[in-house]
């Protein structure tokens, strides 16, 4: 894609300002944002001027709504195969949480306008920790690229970087390249849903995006997201 890469200096959420000021294929990144987003009710600590927090707005006319969860894999790809140009041990944790080992190092927010059965325009949402060296907010287990290499990155380089690598993912079949790149893909790990927590294993993530379990029992659980969750 030819992106119209915009830089400003502050917004309240670049997300926000795509959807007011966005044309076309575009990405928007800031130093700062007042009211950076996760999922939900999250909010998303980044302290001004050393991460890169960023905005894509694209018009995937040719994926179809059963087939939205793509644009989920290929973005989170994009960030693993960015990232493993500087450190290894780099996962996503269902659905589209970047890890390193067992911290988060990067956030995913999407966004997508439909239109009939295919999507309109998305508005994918990232933030990434690159230089931070001290988190204060109660998230349980952030991480920057500087803690793990003890070393400056160039964030504009660094997003060009997602940039290509998310051109390339969109237009391919990464299903299985997800599947392999998944946090706690092998072996029973804790976790916990509405009935309480139980031990299983990652069986399968499936084209719409949800997960499958299997527990000790052999039981096969099937979750939508925020259905389950992972215990840390």
């Amino acid at each position: 894609m030819n992106w119209n890469i915009i830089h400003i200096d502050e917004t309240d959420s670049t997300n926000n300002w795509l959807k007011a000021h966005g044309k076309g294929d575009m990405v928007v990144w800031t130093d700062y944002q007042t009211a950076g987003r996760g999922c939900g009710t999250n909010t998303w600590e980044s302290e001004r001027g050393k991460n890169l927090t960023f905005s894509l707005l694209f018009h995937p006319t040719d994926i179809q709504v059963s087939r939205q969860f793509h644009i989920s894999m290929a973005i989170s790809l994009a960030l693993c195969e960015a990232l493993g140009q500087h450190i290894g041990d780099v996962g996503i944790k269902w659905p589209n949480d970047i890890y390193w080992r067992n911290a988060k190092i990067a956030g995913i927010l999407i966004e997508n306008q439909l239109q009939g059965n295919t999507i309109k325009d998305s508005i994918i949402g990232i933030g990434l920790n690159v230089n931070q060296r001290q988190f204060h907010s109660k998230a349980p287990n952030p991480v920057s690229l500087w803690q793990i290499t003890e070393q400056e990155t160039d964030r504009e380089q660094l997003l060009n970087d997602i940039l290509q690598a998310f051109d390339r993912k969109i237009g391919q079949d990464v299903r299985q390249q997800y599947l392999s790149t998944l946090y706690r893909r092998k072996g029973f790990h804790p976790y916990v849903d509405k009935t309480g927590p139980f031990m299983a294993e990652l069986t399968d993530v499936e084209d719409d995006g949800h997960i499958v379990l299997s527990d000790e029992k052999g039981q096969r659980r099937r979750y939508a997201f925020k259905e389950v969750q992972f215990v840390l």
